[in-house]
């Protein structure tokens, strides 16, 4: 993975090539070579999508609320087993 700096150089400097000069080509095809651009760019932040992000943000919040129920379980096991020791 590239450093943010690294990465936004190569950036700039891929883009600066593409938009440089007489260019004869079409908005549309500089619009869509940048995007490709973007995404190759993109591609080596390791970056995931919203809806990715979202459903493991549930699965936290999902794990989270187990683990204190377990937690709560186990408070409760030794608070029951504590005076039986001591007698």
């Amino acid at each position: 993975m590239l450093a943010p700096k690294a990465f936004l150089d190569a950036l700039s400097d891929q883009a600066s090539r593409l938009f440089s000069g007489d260019t004869s080509q079409p908005r549309a095809e500089l619009e869509s070579q940048f995007k490709a651009l973007l995404q190759s760019g993109f591609s080596k932040l390791e970056l995931v999508s919203r809806e990715e992000f979202d459903s493991q943000m549930v699965v936290l919040a999902r794990t989270r609320a187990r683990l204190e129920a377990l937690e709560a379980k186990v408070a409760e096991m030794e608070a029951r087993l504590s005076p039986a020791a001591t007698e």
